[in-house]
């Protein structure tokens, strides 16, 4: 990871043809969890449409498998250079919006569980980033979830990607955390003070990438006939599967076949009373940091989730269950 290395800067004609050339610069942040895999799928879908209504998406370096080789908040200075590339592409095609989506922007999974605290780094990462980048962001779109929810999903999917079954003491420290959306809101507000911070509640846009773009960012979104949702929590037995092939005991799951709930009833109510306590905050204003986007067009997703297209790995989080409380 090259982190000192100066950045190069555009000169002459590339400098005068960035500044001459305005163009909004869109961040999508995640949170992870929260259907930020099927957000980058639409957008890798509709990338024509988007191209058509002078929407660029950044498209990070890849590997044969097609999975993204570096990410935009690991700090390489190849990428930065990448990123910066791209845009200057689509401004000579006079894109008027290019969007960047990465949830590692505000830090990964793994870093809130070994801190047992939630993207305690996110505006020193997303500074650091708009620093390296040479790029004044106008939107940054983050979605939020509810505290209980977000963690049952983030500790088995951590689980599912290596990450040791957490230690009793150490659930009780995630779940007695004060810190919550607005700290982190705050953070990102912080870090970039001049961009507007667009929250958008995962529970209202679930299942809705093209009603996360319109709404979080006043695009004129493809509408998503293509229903896809990716990156599923893992159940149980999925956990189980994975800690025996890798020769870890599987001891510390209970036994079930449904969704892992590692939280007491007493750490819910924690959780639950630290995520109301934010969105009080969100609903009042956020103190002018933040602007919560209702969901102004529910009748689109209807009163049932629409019918899964079943695609090739695992969906995402959208049967009704997954609204419901844990445990």
């Amino acid at each position: 990871m090259q982190t000192g290395t100066p950045i190069p800067r555009p000169t002459g004609a590339a400098y005068a043809q960035r500044v001459n050339c305005a163009m909004d610069i869109i961040l999508h942040i995640g949170a992870h969890r929260t259907g930020t895999a099927s957000f980058q799928d639409y957008l890798r879908r509709h990338v024509g449409e988007l191209s058509a209504r002078q929407i660029a998406c950044y498209e990070p370096v890849r590997a044969k498998d097609g999975a993204p080789t570096q990410g935009l908040a690991m700090g390489d200075v190849n990428v930065s250079v990448s990123a910066q590339s791209q845009m200057d592409q689509a401004r000579q095609k006079d894109m008027q919006s290019m969007l960047l989506s990465d949830a590692d922007m505000l830090g990964t999974l793994a870093q809130n569980v070994e801190k047992r605290s939630l993207y305690p780094a996110a505006g020193v990462g997303l500074k650091r980033l708009a620093a390296a980048l040479d790029i004044e962001i106008s939107t940054v779109l983050v979605s939020i979830r509810s505290l209980e929810l977000y963690w049952c999903s983030a500790l088995a999917h951590g689980i599912s990607q290596g990450l040791e079954v957490p230690e009793r003491n150490a659930l009780a420290q995630i779940a007695h955390a004060t810190r919550g959306w607005r700290d982190v809101i705050t953070d990102i507000s912080d870090a970039l003070p001049q961009t507007k911070i667009a929250v958008l509640p995962f529970e209202k846009f679930i299942g809705r990438p093209d009603a996360v773009l319109a709404r979080g960012a006043g695009l004129d979104a493809p509408f998503d006939t293509q229903r896809s949702w990716l990156n599923r929590m893992p159940t149980l037995p999925d956990l189980r599967r994975v800690l025996n092939d890798r020769g870890a005991a599987s001891a510390d799951l209970p036994f079930g076949m449904g969704r892992w709930n590692p939280f007491t009833n007493e750490e819910h109510a924690a959780l639950r009373e630290v995520y109301a306590d934010d969105m009080m905050w969100l609903t009042a204003g956020a103190d002018g940091r933040a602007t919560l986007i209702e969901d102004r067009h529910p009748e689109r997703a209807g009163s049932t989730l629409p019918r899964l297209t079943q695609n090739k790995g695992q969906q995402d989080e959208l049967d009704k269950r997954q609204l419901a409380r844990p445990g």
